[in-house]
């Protein structure tokens, strides 16, 4: 295919994207739907016919994305309301993914012919939920606020969780490849992992603002240019000395938007654009590696799985992981439904191909319609059962 060839049908799915997210907010269903139902149309079983099934293409895409995603929700998050439920949050997005991987793994275990270590891999694979989704849906609701900080409560979560789920899948794949790994070398790398992340997070933010108030640039337009390059070095730096690079971007990014930085407002305004050009893309591709015929003969597994999750596993791991805090019980049961699943898992489906295992295509294809269920069914209920609750508080201008 021709560069202009690619050229005009990639401005053409973008265009139709953006289109049908308008569509798509009327109908109270999440954009990302449409986004990977269009890259499916336009793939090889669908209208469009192109050929698209590279996994190391769509991981690397997706990691690119969530750079961009995870790094624009943090400079929108407000430390003064991620304050105040900061402990909750970390729970949520550490000692609840784990809960939610060891249930959705055993439970997979107990239903299906999958080893014990390939069911906890698909619930590990599951076990976060969609930082993408989550903001998108949030920022949706023009202004609209939760109550009893819920939904700083989930854009925490949300935007730290990714980086325990990377974890436990990647884990859990190198002990499948190497399984005389120890147990406690395990644990070690994931204190590792994570408190490298965080650490470095904390350096490269503070550094960062330093660095693009102190540098002054003569072409104003070259300070996003400036941050993009911080913002993956951080995450480049992070990863090659053994730490989490996306809990490090999200990190430095919050911390930079709750300082003051040159040309802030504009920084901010264009990073909220390229995070959701990035969605798009992300789900366009994703979409497109798809292959419809292969995910029928997995729907019935798919879907008791799916329900499991959002029914049993999500609200076990919300409950445990709230019960030393002072957190209504219709709170915990709204955070329980937030548990929206989206692009993160499918790119993390992608992992077991790269690496080769037996079974890969199916783990990729089970997942591939957990995110599809869980978006449909929980992301557009979200605010009608914020209503039905009684937690859809004002407007943030009243």
């Amino acid at each position: 295919m021709f560069p202009e060839q690619l050229i005009l049908i990639g401005s053409l799915l973008l265009l139709i994207s953006i289109i049908i997210s308008k569509t798509s907010h009327r109908l109270g269903i999440p954009s990302l739907i449409f986004f990977l139902l269009i890259g499916m149309l336009a793939g090889s079983e669908g209208i469009g016919g192109i050929y698209f099934n590279d996994p190391n293409i769509t991981q690397f895409i997706g990691i690119i994305a969530l750079v961009f995603i995870l790094f624009s929700g943090g400079l929108d998050t407000k430390w003064g309301e991620v304050k105040p439920i900061l402990w909750r949050g970390i729970a949520l997005s550490t000692a609840g993914v784990l809960i939610t991987a060891v249930g959705v793994g055993l439970f997979i275990n107990w239903i299906t012919g999958f080893s014990f270590i390939e069911s906890l891999l698909i619930g590990s694979i599951v076990s976060s939920t969609d930082a993408a989704a989550v903001f998108a849906i949030f920022r949706s609701r023009g202004g609209k606020k939760l109550k009893n900080n819920i939904e700083p409560t989930l854009e925490l979560e949300s935007g730290t969780n990714d980086p325990m789920a990377y974890f436990l899948t990647t884990t859990l794949i190198f002990l499948m490849l190497n399984p005389t790994t120890s147990i406690e070398a395990t644990i070690l790398l994931l204190i590792q992992s994570i408190g490298l992340g965080a650490i470095l997070g904390v350096v490269f933010g503070k550094g960062m603002v330093k660095l693009i108030n102190n540098i002054n640039l003569h072409i104003p337009g070259l300070y996003p240019v400036l941050t993009i390059a911080l913002a993956f070095l951080t995450f480049a730096v992070t990863y090659f000395v053994g730490g989490n690079g996306l809990l490090s971007v999200y990190i430095a990014a919050l911390i930079l938007g709750n300082d003051r930085f040159v040309h802030k407002k504009v920084q901010m305004q264009f990073f909220d654009g390229l995070a959701w050009l990035m969605q798009i893309v992300m789900f366009l591709t994703l979409g497109l590696l798809v292959f419809p015929s292969q995910i029928v003969p997995i729907i019935g597994i798919g879907l008791v799985i799916s329900f499991f999750l959002i029914l049993v596993a999500r609200p076990l791991a919300v409950f445990l992981c709230l019960l030393p805090f002072k957190v209504a019980v219709k709170d915990q049961v709204f955070i329980s439904w937030v548990g929206i699943r989206g692009a993160v898992p499918i790119i993390f489906a992608t992992f077991p191909i790269v690496a080769g295992l037996s079974n890969a295509s199916m783990i990729f294809n089970i997942v591939f319609f957990i995110t599809i269920t869980s978006a449909l069914i929980q992301g557009s209920t979200i605010n009608a059962f914020a209503q039905y609750l009684g937690l859809s508080g004002s407007t943030t201008e009243d």
